[in-house]
């Protein structure tokens, strides 16, 4: 079925948003907008607002925020079809017909769904009963309460190849064999594939149970720890997610995606309350499911357990990633403490030892230099090359020409710096050596001096670069949102790559971090903002210059990725309609932002009417020596 961005916007423009949010919920007129109190969260007093001209409501208390159509998808919980099929009636539009082969598969796939349902009832009601006491037993020793074995559907298979076909006759033989819930061979009758095990269902997106997932209760020799359904017309393990459709509601409320190596990871943090999880099924991700991850979060946060296995599981996962990187799209990596799992981890230093793991992932460049760099031994000059050699290797995966290049250029730097510590150059003069401060090049400086002369696009660009020449060490920490900033604005490459020369010429503890004997002018007093000001907190400064770097980068970004999403209509409706409701929400929010920054910056330059010309201005350090 081909949804076409444009027939979507039509669908949009023909339904009033007030309208349909009325049934459900009391507005009240305010000025242009309606306010309400928030149907997604508890409160007393309206935080909920709707607009009609531009389409969507936004509570400011909880952050939702959608269109029509997502309102209908997370307030009335119909899937995205059903949602735009009613939503077609009411404006008296017709739905593109299905494909008739789709369509024949889809009802074979209602099919097998039945058995699936029928099953993980089967299970859970032996968990329940006689036969399952050993399994309650083991859900109690793991600590899991009886909220949490509920919520995910935890059941008991019996020790028996034929107790499911005797509990679900009502179906044929061959829908059972069908369905992955029995094994077929040749010369022996059919028997049951899950036996004497605590059964977990898998489920797709919109929580249909789709598979199944068995652990052993105890350790037997030649007996598989874990077991789950093979590949049918229901369940592709490569595109399938475990718990993605009770995470993902969380993550757009948290901003994050924790993937985790298997399915009692992900239950074991959501017991502790953790419920943003997801996990593969016993294999490497997938590039579907990095793809699946990207449509809710900008960076998914891959945690892996801290042994070697573990370390091997995140170059797999890193390898995977890297052809697929684009801006706004890369990974964060946690490697937990060696020789725990994340149920370890909470049992022995509770929640919050975790999630202070999960604040502050490596990124994947760093992740991905560490683990080369640790790989073997580098005691000779061939060790040296081959840890080049291994991270050109990696390179060279990274198909965005823009990525691949920043890539390049910060692990050769990474490596010349390991390979090649750098030693103070110095000259004798009368009286002693002394220290050279190198310098950059003519054709860097006239590039700067153009720029801060007035040749940037617009005042917030001149002003971070400003603050970039000014704190030359804050260059090499911005490097990879200046890297995309070429990438949207291609004017900006020579301008980039002269400040890259800068962070390595210009020295921030001199009198001046813009040399005066290089011919570099003083920031204009028109472009004052806080970063360049006489006085400014050291820690404030950096924070603003980096909320200044982000906001130069990140709406273009948005908007690029955002046009992106229609190519993918035709092929994925459901998955484009997703991520282009995210871009649209996080465009949203960065416009704001802007407007707070420059209403800040406003009233920081009636601040600083004495704003001292540079020769005069001591310059603000932010953490050198």
């Amino acid at each position: 079925m081909a949804l076409s961005p444009q027939w979507l916007d039509e669908l949009r423009a023909r339904v009033t948003l007030s309208s349909v949010i009325m049934r459900t919920t009391k507005l009240q007129r305010a000025g242009r907008e309606w306010k309400a109190c928030c149907p997604f969260h508890n409160e007393k007093s309206p935080s909920f607002t709707v607009n009609d001209e531009k389409g969507f409501y936004h509570c400011f208390g909880c952050g939702a925020h959608g269109d029509v159509i997502r309102w209908m998808t997370d307030q009335r919980g119909l899937q995205f079809m059903d949602a735009v099929k009613e939503l077609a009636e009411q404006a008296g539009m017709e739905v593109p017909r299905p494909d008739p082969r789709e369509a024949k598969r889809a009802e074979q796939r209602a099919g097998l769904i039945d058995v699936t349902e029928a099953a993980q009832q089967w299970f859970v009601d032996n968990l329940h009963g006689p036969a399952g006491v050993a399994a309650r037993d083991y859900l109690a020793g793991r600590g899991f309460s009886p909220q949490i074995a509920s919520k995910f559907g935890f059941g008991y298979a019996p020790d028996s190849k034929v107790a499911l076909k005797c509990a679900l006759g009502q179906f044929d033989e061959a829908l059972l064999i069908e369905s992955g819930m029995m094994i077929s061979v040749e010369d022996k009758p059919p028997y049951d594939r899950f036996r004497d095990r605590l059964m977990l269902p898998i489920q797709d997106a919109r929580g249909r149970v789709i598979g199944f997932g068995g652990r052993i209760l105890q350790a037997r020799d030649g007996v598989a720890k874990y077991l789950n359904s093979p590949d049918t017309p229901l369940f592709d393990k490569g595109r399938t997610l475990y718990n993605l459709h009770r995470a993902g509601p969380v993550s757009r409320q948290s901003g994050r995606m924790v993937v985790v190596e298997g399915y009692m990871d992900v239950i074991a943090l959501a017991n502790a309350g953790i419920e943003d999880a997801v996990a593969p099924l016993g294999t490497a991700l997938t590039e579907m499911q990095l793809e699946l991850l990207w449509r809710m979060v900008e960076r998914p946060v891959l945690c892996f357990d801290g042994d070697a296995a573990g370390q091997r599981a995140a170059m797999r996962a890193i390898s995977r990633a890297l052809p697929m990187l684009r801006p706004a799209r890369s990974l964060g990596i946690v490697r937990l403490p060696a020789g725990l799992d994340p149920d370890d981890l909470i049992r022995q230093q509770g929640k919050q030892a975790m999630e202070s793991l999960l604040a502050a992932p490596q990124s994947l460049l760093d992740a991905l230099w560490q683990f080369e760099r640790d790989a073997q031994p580098l005691n000779t000059p061939e060790d040296k090359a081959g840890l080049k050699a291994r991270l050109l290797a990696h390179v060279d995966q990274i198909e965005d020409q823009d990525i691949r290049a920043l890539y390049r250029r910060e692990l050769l730097q990474r490596f010349s710096d390991f390979a090649f510590p750098p030693r103070p150059q110095r000259e004798w003069k009368s009286g002693g050596p002394r220290t050279v401060t190198p310098r950059m090049s003519g054709d860097a400086a006239a590039q700067l001096r153009k720029t801060i002369s007035g040749g940037a696009r617009d005042a917030l660009t001149l002003a971070v670069i400003h603050g970039l020449l000014r704190h030359p060490h804050e260059i090499q920490r911005h490097g990879d949102a200046l890297g995309r900033l070429t990438q949207f604005d291609p004017k900006t490459t020579n301008l980039v790559e002269s400040l890259f020369e800068v962070a390595e010429t210009l020295d921030s503890r001199a009198d001046m971090a813009i040399s005066v004997l290089q011919g570099l002018p003083a920031p204009p007093d028109k472009h004052r903002y806080a970063f360049l000001r006489e006085g400014t907190n050291p820690g404030d400064a950096r924070v603003e210059l980096a909320e200044a770097v982000t906001l130069l980068v990140e709406r273009p970004a948005l908007k690029a990725a955002l046009a992106a999403t229609g190519a993918r209509f035709d092929q994925d409706p459901e998955g484009a309609f997703a991520e282009q409701t995210r871009l649209r929400d996080r465009l949203s929010e960065l416009d704001e932002r802007l407007k707070n920054f420059g209403r800040r910056k406003a009233a920081n330059a009636a601040a600083v009417e004495n704003f001292s010309s540079p020769a005069d201005e001591p310059v603000n350090d932010l953490g050198t020596d």
